[in-house]
């Protein structure tokens, strides 16, 4: 076969990428399949011309391209040509593409060697043999995370943002056993969140480069618990909680609802960005192929399925999120149409009919791409970026006997720094003015897992678990 666009890819890159704009708001959509596509003999068109797929996002406004990575998906050795997608090599040449037309990355580890999601969160199969040895499994993610970006970071092709794990309703790294039912053991789960977080701030420390740190959570109805439980846990060390959101699966949940979710979550969590990760909206009820479609419901005020009412959905959705404060919108696999290759289920994709394609691999006239391009009120200009929030670090010594806080950004005269215990008992208040750095001398206490909490005027700026040893 050949793959028209790889060559003109090449040449974009030995001209050099264009620097990435400011953006105040994310028009994103996830390709991880055009690779395998273009492989499989697809080729995309616009207006009946063939185009390069990354070119057709970039030219309607698309600014942030998701990728997800498995660990080691040798399940494709038994598919098709035995060739492996989303593994690093894929990814790679994923970013490459993206960064050549000037498009950010947000990388989704999968954490996994195959599909995770509310439903399923195996470890990968090298590491089931230390699954329930914390202290080994949580070594073994620290060194995936920071060897992966590191040596993306080599080439150049860092990502912006990336999320730990996707979809992780009920934890992620499971034995067998644990992920055919359902666990959620928050001390497992908060570690393991928080070394993988640290993998990443090492990598912004010996890089000196900015990486946005993502926690994903599907269905906006599951938010407020599950974020309560990250937080109640220790993990706090994070940039954007991102949401799916499919009509589809979550109902009744409405757009209305998810906006209603996006800005509890912002107030619950100040300095913290909302995203959309996911959704999907069908265009049509027909299918291309021989695999089943995995999306089979419209809203009643989006109905009957159509081009038009797939853009109107993602316009509504993403007016709703302008307005409630979430900083953007991702459409999941817009690019996964019919081709002659399988996946482990069927021949073909089982995402045609909410693609942004028609069955011809022709961009839809009046589509769901648009949404990208529309004319949206209230939006922030990329020129105005919000005033600095308050930002504070804090890290005990080895003997429990002081606390050390950084503060950054802070404007209150003076502020109470608390110490609770996991239990929410008050171990320490005390008011000082938020200087750069502060020493506290604390009581001696226990090991275990400890809150800090500053405080102004009573409100809470901010809140950090630390653990003492």
């Amino acid at each position: 076969m050949t793959y028209p666009f790889r060559f003109l890819l090449t040449l974009i890159l030995l001209s050099g990428a264009r620097a990435l704009p400011a953006q105040s708001f994310f028009f994103g959509a996830d390709l991880s399949y055009v690779n395998e596509m273009e492989d499989c003999g697809v080729v995309y068109k616009e207006n009946n011309q063939p185009k390069d797929p990354y070119q057709i996002f970039a030219d309607h406004n698309c600014n942030l391209v998701r990728l997800r990575l498995w660990h080691t998906p040798a399940w494709y050795d038994t598919l098709n040509n035995g060739q492996r997608y989303a593994d690093f090599n894929d990814v790679r040449q994923s970013i490459q593409r993206a960064r050549a037309l000037g498009m950010a990355v947000l990388l989704d580890f999968h954490l996994s060697d195959r599909w995770a999601d509310p439903s399923h969160q195996l470890a990968p199969a090298a590491w089931q043999g230390v699954v329930d040895n914390l202290p080994l499994l949580k070594d073994s993610l620290y060194n995936y995370v920071s060897a992966t970006l590191l040596a993306l970071d080599a080439e150049g092709l860092l990502p912006e943002m990336v999320q730990i794990g996707n979809e992780t309703n009920k934890g992620i790294l499971l034995s067998a056993a644990a992920d055919a039912g359902w666990s959620l053991d928050w001390n497992r789960n908060s570690q393991l969140f928080n070394r993988a977080i640290q993998a990443v701030r090492d990598v912004e420390n010996s890089t000196g480069k900015s990486v946005k740190i993502a926690l994903h959570i599907a269905d906006p109805a599951d938010a407020g618990w599950l974020m309560q439980g990250f937080w109640n846990n220790g993990v706090t060390d994070f940039d954007v909680i991102g949401l799916s959101y499919y009509w589809a699966w979550h109902q009744p949940t409405t757009i209305a609802g998810t906006g209603d979710v996006i800005a509890q979550l912002r107030q619950n969590y100040p300095g913290k960005a909302v995203m959309i990760f996911e959704t999907g909206y069908i265009w049509t009820t027909q299918s291309n192929d021989n695999a089943n479609n995995i999306i089979n419901s419209v809203h009643p005020d989006y109905a009957p399925a159509s081009p038009a009412n797939q853009r109107q959905w993602l316009i509504d959705l993403t007016q709703e999120v302008i307005n409630r404060g979430g900083s953007g919108v991702l459409y999941w696999e817009p690019a996964w149409v019919s081709s002659p290759c399988w996946t482990p289920w069927g021949q073909g994709s089982h995402q045609e009919h909410a693609a942004y394609f028609d069955f011809s691999s022709n961009l839809l006239d009046g589509g769901g791409i648009a949404f990208m391009t529309h004319p949206y009120t209230n939006l922030t200009p990329a020129a105005d970026p919000p005033a600095p929030s308050p930002h504070f670090d804090v890290w005990p010594d080895s003997g429990r006997r002081s606390l050390t806080l950084r503060f950054r950004d802070f404007t209150a005269p003076s502020v109470v720094v608390e110490l609770l215990g996991a239990d929410g008992r008050l171990h320490l208040s005390r008011s000082l003015t938020p200087a750069e750095q502060v020493s506290l001398t604390i009581p001696d206490l226990p090991a275990g897992l400890y809150y800090v909490v500053v405080k102004d005027n009573g409100a809470a700026l901010g809140r950090k678990g630390i653990w003492m040893e």
